[in-house]
């Protein structure tokens, strides 16, 4: 269906941004030309001047992010339209030219004495950017020379490289052989394999397999230097920023302690049997004699699809997260009824979903739905993103108003987990109670083991790379394959191929970035646990986080929602949970 034949209460309404292309044009003119530097430099010694200083770069920001985001949202509306493309190329600009002309900023302020800095976060007056210098005086000694910093900022484009070759190698250049499917000769592409890879033909599922290997194969060698490239990059940053270790680098960036990390990876490596465990119920289930990689993803019960229209889809979300309470439940009606969300697929719009915002305008969701059990959860994920953002906006000054990506995937997880676990208490098909169980340990499969490998292959390559040792197609591959062996155990046969899995994982150019889906799963299933066990008390503590956006460190705020990362226990009852749920389907067969 065209994007004009669609009823228009299934389109966002971009006219909450600007009213028109026109208006969008002249407010894109009146940011061509940020000048904070000739106002500004020079003056940050004194609260009054750093208070000026920030009140004119939020307003300046507020804007460009209103600008970037109508053409960011235009622009995926139907991306083949080049006007759009133009112009998010031109705002992304606009964001290049604002971090050279703020470069002084940051160095000039943390170059005051400590008791400067620690006395302007106590002061008043600058009460909206507490966190900020808090952090500052943390960082001094991370920070360069206003000249270092400047240099820092313009050999960002150039450093990303690595991401750009990779994604015009994985996206563009890479030979996918054709296959026979579902009658017709077809050329393999991303969405072609997982299509092929989540269905029942097992046959045609080792053929895609092996093909889909045997085209990055070719290449290895390439996307070996690429990553490589990228981890270079990483160690060059965390060198001129005088950290130890890369990880050290990013777990600062973010605020967050590294007994999180450590716990994160600590707990699943106790927990690998239960995965194995798991592994073996699915070579039974499927009756298999051999399990091989490209068996552990269709679903192991077939034909319990929700198949529901969007209406009854959003309407089960609403009561799926009754236990959230009425303010919420009316969020999601008022995000339906006023065109928060673009809902179906048409021609050249963005694949996937995702939930966007910017400060003082409500959130935005893009959806492409279709009527299984996934996109119903895709929903409720995507709202609770919007809701989250809704709430730190509405409740947080803008210096604060942004959550830390530590905790992004919370309240979108949350979500999920609650519309499960009313979906099993309710429903009477005892088909699609199994299919529900095994829908969560394939969640927690897929979030919590599988992005925990993820972070321990990279941080081990960062390591190695370190320590001097060159990274290779050889040796990346050796250490992915042990991990793959680790985590999956014997029930498993590990076919050669998936040794260079990591060499297609687009995350891995954005280092360290992976775990925080694994901690994130974690916090909400303790999170929702809580509310489903304490009502009332427990949700209002979790709206205290989901208004809290980046007030203080990550850590803390999911404390205060009942999530404690830096306990191990925490980690722990998650796996219990997964435990719980594998005899759950143990009981099934």
């Amino acid at each position: 269906m065209q994007r004009n034949e669609i009823d228009k209460k299934y389109l966002w309404n971009t006219a909450d941004i600007f009213e028109s292309e026109e208006a969008w044009e002249k407010a894109f003119s009146a940011l061509e030309n940020p000048q904070f530097a000739k106002k500004y430099k020079g003056t940050l010694n004194r609260a009054e001047n750093i208070l000026s200083y920030f009140r004119a770069e939020e307003e300046y920001e507020i804007a460009l992010m209103r600008v970037y985001l109508y053409a960011h949202m235009k622009h995926d509306e139907d991306v083949s339209n080049s006007k759009y493309s133009s112009a998010l190329q031109k705002v992304i600009q606009l964001f290049t030219r604002l971090g050279s002309e703020t470069a002084f900023v940051i160095p000039e302020i943390s170059s005051l004495k400590e008791e400067y800095l620690v006395a302007f976060s106590k002061d008043k007056s600058l009460a909206d950017y507490d966190y900020f210098f808090k952090r500052l005086v943390e960082k001094k000694k991370h920070v360069l020379s206003e000249k270092e910093e400047r240099i820092l900022a313009e050999v960002q484009e150039p450093l990303s490289t690595a991401f750009e070759v990779f994604e015009m190698l994985d996206n563009a250049e890479v030979d996918f052989p054709e296959i026979e499917y579902e009658g017709k000769t077809q050329r393999i592409s991303h969405g072609l394999y997982s299509v092929i890879l989540n269905g029942g033909d097992r046959e045609k599922r080792r053929e895609v397999f092996e093909k889909y290997y045997s085209a990055y194969r070719k290449i290895v060698g390439t996307l070996a230097a690429t990553y490589y490239g990228n981890v270079k990059q990483d160690i060059f940053m965390k060198n001129m920023r005088g950290f130890k270790t890369s990880l050290e680098m990013a777990l600062f960036e973010e605020d967050v302690d590294a007994s999180v990390y450590k716990n994160l990876v600590n707990c699943v490596n106790d927990a690998t049997p239960v995965m194995h465990r798991y592994m073996a119920l699915r070579k039974k289930m499927m009756g298999l004699d051999e399990m091989h990689i490209y068996d552990i993803f269709p679903p192991l019960v077939e034909n319990a699809d929700l198949r529901l229209s969007y209406e009854d889809a959003y309407e089960t979300v609403i009561k799926g997260l009754a236990p959230l309470g009425s303010e919420y439940s009316e969020l999601l009606k008022k995000g339906r009824d006023e065109r928060w969300i673009d809902v179906y697929e048409t021609p050249g719009k963005k694949s996937g979903a995702y939930s966007t915002s910017v400060f003082g305008v409500h959130p935005f969701v893009l959806l492409n739905y279709q009527k299984t059990t996934h996109d119903v959860f895709t929903i409720a994920h995507e709202m609770g993103h919007s809701i989250h953002s809704y709430f730190s906006q509405r409740e947080q000054p803008y210096a604060k108003s942004d959550y830390k990506i530590f905790v992004a995937e919370v309240a979108s997880t949350v979500n999920e987990v609650l519309l499960l676990k009313y979906l099993l208490n309710t429903t009477k098909d005892k088909t699609l109670e199994k299919y529900l169980v095994s829908y969560f340990l394939e969640m927690i499969r897929t979030t919590l083991f599988r992005q925990t490998q993820f972070a321990e292959f990279e941080e081990t390559a960062h390591a190695m790379a370190e320590k001097g040792e060159p990274l290779n197609k050889d040796n990346l591959s050796e250490l992915y394959y042990g991990l793959n062996k680790k985590y999956y155990g014997d029930a498993l046969f590990h076919d050669k191929d998936i040794e260079i899995e990591w060499a297609r994982i687009p995350h891995f150019y954005n280092s360290f970035y992976v775990y925080k889906y694994a901690t994130g799963i974690t916090a909400a299933v303790a999170i929702a646990d809580k509310i489903l066990k304490e009502g009332e008390p427990a949700v209002k503590k979790y709206f205290e986080f989901l208004s809290g956006g980046s007030k203080t460190d990550p850590v803390s705020l999911l404390k205060i929602a009942g999530a404690d990362l830096t306990a191990k226990e925490t980690f722990a009852s998650v796996m219990r949970e997964f435990e719980e749920y594998l005899n759950k389907l143990e009981n099934y067969t």
